[in-house]
């Protein structure tokens, strides 16, 4: 039966090869040949069924909508793709309806939330954004592409590029934090792992950079919010990622859900038009999140058939889940709404992703069951998968060296997440399997050995309220509310506790608290929790806090205490081990913050790179500077701030001359010293202050960075070269521009933490 199977779809591969010469060509030359061939035997009606993509509710949909009548449409050649698939199997099934069944035998692309892993799930994005280490991302995204191309997916809707500076929004974690140059070297390393250097390989994976444009900063950080800035502001610090992406060869961009200018994303032709493709030169095709071709009419700006036109004319190509486009465009045309050309040209971007992807020449390409048995949550992968995690956590505090912990003694281990697998995995990990994950007990257990005793205790509910338990237990249960009373729980965790050496509390915020649709008014530990924090910490026991949250958390009452801090983020299936191997020291953490901790709400949006004010703040201000009464402006733990086992020092920092002329470079050195017990790693970093401006600039901007590993007692003199593009901005009339003046070079371990020098720029002849 499989012989057959197999000889069946040898003869279809072949079959459409045969009928489409033109896909065996190389280059642009044959993939335009092809296409344009193909469309002069294609209907209006099946060019606009290209637009078309389609969610069938064979996995999970990501919206609240679910297509209907899908075969049906597949075989009448109304659907140019699907997602939320999973699994070669159905996948095959549906590939055959379009290419055995439909007129022209026109393959389907199929897409899905690849966020941060497939099956093999590794840290939430915010968390791999913490390692700094682009060659580590990027191979996250390598190996998540090999796995779901190796289970018949060719598209993921990843990289999330939105910079975010609230992190009352819940997509915070999925993002790289608060930072344009951060995120645009993330961007750029997310789409080579993902798309490889061959996209028709049938092991790379078609990028999708969202949400285009500016999501990230909805307001009052509610999902799916306005979203208002001056164009200065767009250019300067939220478009730099997306554009990035575009630049790294990324196949396609999905719109975003909020407005620019008073118009939404999916029907801005400034953004999808003038700037996508005509300034930044995008050649891939625009796809529209979740129905948000139709939720333009929440907005305002018409009924389906007007704001399908309207994104048509503004240069969307694909309309996910709603079908305006498959319902209304026809009649669009009719009535000189929309152009043919329009429709063509949508069209054709859809069937040169399909080329490109290798599905005209065998549409089974991504379809290979064998790949699944073989390359499918591998030992190999789970192993990286931990490594990985262990990279991303980030040390806050650690007082009296109470980490790392002995492997002997007894270890009170306690908190709602101490010993929970459904949490592990982080939120948009859709096609991951909870139950396959390593809570914090197992792999404490793993790696202490029999010659440490721990012991368990729950201590409390994530949260004790069971109006928002029910909410964030949407996809499943994220917040188990125990039968036992609060006071019954905090009980035994506190005589766990009596009879330890050291408290280990594992506490923080579900999965699901944070993600989309997650937005908070609180960014705080639930209060379950903090009572159970506040009781430990009465014992006198040494109290180590892991903490494991999708957003920067306000950890003022925390951090006072505990002993030490430990951000885990949510660290996906090995989370467990690789908690595991920090705490008792297998891994040195070197993880680093991309997103600014508030000491509380009052203060966001808080972010490093912040302007003055003409009444800047300074220590011992008088009244009529800017600011807060209650709390100092600095944030609890700022934008790149990490702590280590051990100790970095720096000293000898110099540039090598004081000015610099149009075409010439500056070398900035540094010497870093690992003086204390550990071997470790450290994030230099490279701030630079453009001092006078034509518009007002920030106080730093993150110019570089290098990630170095030095065994204790090691110095290395490190480098960073300056040149002139390190010193442009885009002014009022957004002209790219590097203005002659004075100018700040900061080196140091953090934002706050530098050493600086002062170069001019001079004008050149």
């Amino acid at each position: 039966m499989k012989k057959i199977l197999l000889i069946s779809t040898m003869l279809i591969s072949l079959l459409v090869a045969a009928q489409n010469p033109q896909s065996l060509k190389s280059g642009n030359s044959g993939m335009n040949t092809f296409i344009s061939n193909l469309m002069k035997k294609m209907t209006l009606e099946e060019k606009i069924g290209q637009l078309n993509l389609l969610t069938p509710g064979w996995g999970i949909p990501t919206g609240s909508v679910v297509s209907t009548d899908v075969e049906k449409k597949i075989k009448e050649g109304k659907v140019g793709g699907l997602f939320g698939v999973i699994g070669v199997v159905k996948i095959k099934q549906a590939q055959k309806l379009a290419v055995e069944q439909s007129r022209l035998k026109i393959p389907l692309i199929f897409g899905s939330d690849v966020i941060h892993g497939y099956k093999t799930t590794v840290p939430i994005p915010l968390g791999l954004s913490a390692s700094w280490d682009m060659k580590l991302i990027e191979h996250s995204a390598r190996e998540a592409a090999i796995e779901a191309t190796a289970d018949g997916l060719c598209w993921t809707f990843s990289p999330m590029v939105d910079i975010a500076r609230d992190p009352r929004w819940g997509r915070i974690a999925e993002g790289a934090g608060e930072d344009p140059y951060l995120g645009a070297q993330i961007a750029k390393a997310m789409v080579k792992g993902y798309q490889g250097d061959d996209l028709s390989k049938n092991n790379t994976l078609m990028a999708c950079v969202k949400h285009f444009a500016l999501y990230g900063a909805a307001e009052a950080g509610r999902d799916y919010n306005t979203t208002d800035m001056s164009r200065v502001r767009m250019y300067n610090e939220y478009l730099p990622p997306y554009k990035a992406a575009v630049e790294a060869g990324a196949g396609s961009v999905m719109s975003s859900f909020n407005e620019i200018d008073g118009i939404p994303a999916t029907g801005n032709k400034w953004l999808l038009t003038d700037l996508l493709r005509k300034q930044w030169g995008f050649k891939g095709f625009v796809v529209s999140d979740y129905t948000s071709v139709n939720e333009m009419t929440n907005h305002g700006m018409g009924d389906l058939q007007t704001v399908s036109a309207l994104a048509l004319n503004a240069g969307l190509n694909m309309d996910m889940v709603g079908e305006g486009f498959l319902n209304t465009l026809k009649k669009s045309l009719g009535e000189g709404k929309v152009t043919q050309k329009q429709i063509d040209d949508a069209c054709r971007r859809i069937l040169e992703a399909k080329y490109k992807l290798g599905l005209f020449d065998d549409p089974y390409r991504y379809i290979d069951e064998s790949r699944t048995l073989q390359e499918v949550l591998t030992t190999q992968r789970r192993k990286e998968a931990r490594e990985i995690a262990a990279h991303t956590f980030v040390l806050l505090k650690n007082n009296n060296q109470s980490l790392p912990l002995k492997k002997s003694g007894t270890i009170a281990l306690i908190g709602p997440l101490a010993n929970d697998k459904n949490n592990m995995l982080g939120t948009w990990a859709v096609s991951g399997d909870a139950q396959m994950s390593i809570p914090v007990l197992e792999g404490m257990k793993n790696v202490g050995g029999s010659s440490v005793n721990i012991l368990y205790a729950k201590g409390a509910n994530l949260s004790d309220d069971t109006l928002f338990a029910k909410k964030v237990n949407v996809f499943g249960t994220r917040i188990d509310i125990d039968k036992r009373s609060p006071d019954e729980m905090l009980k035994e965790a506190l005589e766990t506790a009596d009879k330890s050496d050291i408290i280990v509390a594992v506490v923080g915020e579900a999965s699901e608290m944070s993600g989309e649709a997650a937005s908070r008014t609180e960014i705080t530990i639930p209060e379950s929790q903090k009572k159970l924090i506040r009781a430990l910490a009465k014992t006198g026991k040494p109290l180590v806090l892991v903490v494991m949250t999708g957003r920067p958390l306000a950890l003022t009452e925390e951090n006072e205490l505990a002993a030490s801090i430990l951000v885990t983020w949510h660290a996906g299936m090995e989370a467990g081990n690789a908690v595991a191997d920090v705490l008792f020291g297998n891994y040195n953490p070197s993880g680093k913050l991309s997103a600014t901790f508030p000491r509380n709400l009052g203060q966001v949006p808080i972010y490093y790179n912040h302007k003055n004010t003409g009444r800047p703040s300074a220590p011992n201000s008088p009244k009529f500077q800017s600011n807060y009464l209650d709390v100092p402006n600095s944030p609890l733990f700022p934008f790149g701030y990490g702590l280590s086992y051990t100790s970095f020092s720096y000293s000898d920092f110099s540039i090598d001359k004081k000015e610099m002329k149009p075409g010439e470079k500056i070398t900035a050195s540094v010497t870093v010293t690992n003086d204390g017990n550990y071997d470790g790693e450290e994030t230099v970093q490279l701030y630079i202050r453009d001092v006078v401006g034509s518009i007002t600039r920030p106080l730093k901007e993150l110019k570089g960075f290098q990630k170095i590993y030095l065994q204790k007692g090691e110095s290395r003199k490190i480098t960073f070269t300056i040149g002139i593009d390190d010193l442009k901005f885009y002014n009022y009339n957004l002209q790219w521009v590097a203005e002659p003046g004075e100018f700040e070079i900061m080196v140091g371990a953090n934002s706050d933490n530098v050493n600086k020098e002062n170069f001019r720029l001079v004008p050149g002849k």
